[in-house]
């Protein structure tokens, strides 16, 4: 109620104003939330616009409070694009705000609801992590391609052409994820991180997947959580577990320590990415970089 309290003048004061653009622009502004979500808009869109990412690498979209620069920047773009299913959840009432002003896409809206996870029947308790899936991630952004060209329909040539393109590639990444799984099920191990972002993974490769903390960063672990997690790993001998680059490793290496009272030394890894991409000049600074790193950092810590 407080975090209401404190947003409903901003957004008054936001949604009762409509900025101008500080200049003309040679190019539409498309504004995506997270780095993720821009950097595949940014493979379907090309040259055509400017695609900015409204959270920098790194940010934990779970924890998210727009800022009124963000109010701003959303504001004046062209065109708003989000992920949807809660994922930037303290920001819901801003897009259902945007809705009667802006050009604003859902990509995750067309999934079929059979597709997706849940941890209980309420609609924020489906799992966001979508992008974790190469295959469901394809039809968040085919269903991205075909709202950008409704919206600019001039540009149906260039981003059918860049969208078949990318989900190419990203048909190579999926039979890439799918073989070096396939290695990691032979050793009988299984993927355990702090949160669980990872259930889309574990369901599209078929790897055991077991997080400390649930959907969100916003929950804590149990004591009995951490111990049945302890005894699990210690039963399968499970070579190590993973920290996460937007969320603190004090609870993971928790685990980590109970591993040891019982005699079982395993390895904390990573960092994995997660909800974000790294840094634009590393490996996982796009999309596929970001889930090829992830993918290689597992396999080699589960088999050494």
């Amino acid at each position: 109620m407080k975090n209401t309290i404190v947003l409903l003048p901003i957004l008054l004061l936001f949604f009762g104003c409509k900025f101008d653009n500080p200049k003309e622009r040679a190019r539409p502004q498309i504004v995506a939330t997270t780095s993720i979500l821009a950097d595949g808009i940014r493979n379907l869109v090309g040259e055509n616009a400017e695609v900015v990412s409204l959270m920098p690498a790194g940010v934990d979209p779970h924890l998210y409070k727009a800022s009124v620069r963000d109010l701003d920047l959303l504001q004046n773009a062209d065109l708003v694009i989000y992920h949807g299913l809660f994922l930037e959840g303290k920001m819901t009432e801003i897009f259902e705000k945007l809705a009667f002003s802006q050009n604003l896409i859902n990509v995750s809206e067309d999934i079929p609801n059979e597709l997706l996870l849940r941890s209980g029947p309420e609609a924020h308790s489906v799992d966001p992590h979508i992008w974790f899936d190469v295959s469901l991630w394809s039809l968040a952004l085919s269903r991205a391609s075909e709202e950008i060209i409704k919206w600019k329909p001039e540009w149906k040539s260039t981003v059918n052409e860049n969208t078949e393109s990318y989900l190419s590639k990203l048909g190579v990444l999926h039979k890439d994820n799918l073989a070096k799984v396939a290695e990691l099920r032979k050793a009988n191990q299984a993927l355990i991180t702090a949160h669980d972002a990872f259930s889309y993974f574990g369901k599209a490769y078929d790897l055991e997947v077991l997080g400390l903390q649930g959907l969100s960063t916003l929950s804590e672990p149990g004591l009995r959580d951490l111990t049945g997690l302890v005894n699990f790993i210690v039963t399968r001998n499970i070579h190590a577990v993973f920290a996460e680059q937007t969320i603190s490793p004090k609870a993971i290496e928790a685990v980590v320590a109970g591993c040891a009272n019982q005699n079982h030394k395993i390895k904390l890894a990573g960092p994995l990415y997660t909800d974000s991409l790294g840094a634009a000049d590393s490996s996982a600074g796009t999309y596929i970089g970001m889930v090829s790193t992830n993918v290689q950092v597992i396999f080699e810590s589960l088999t050494q």
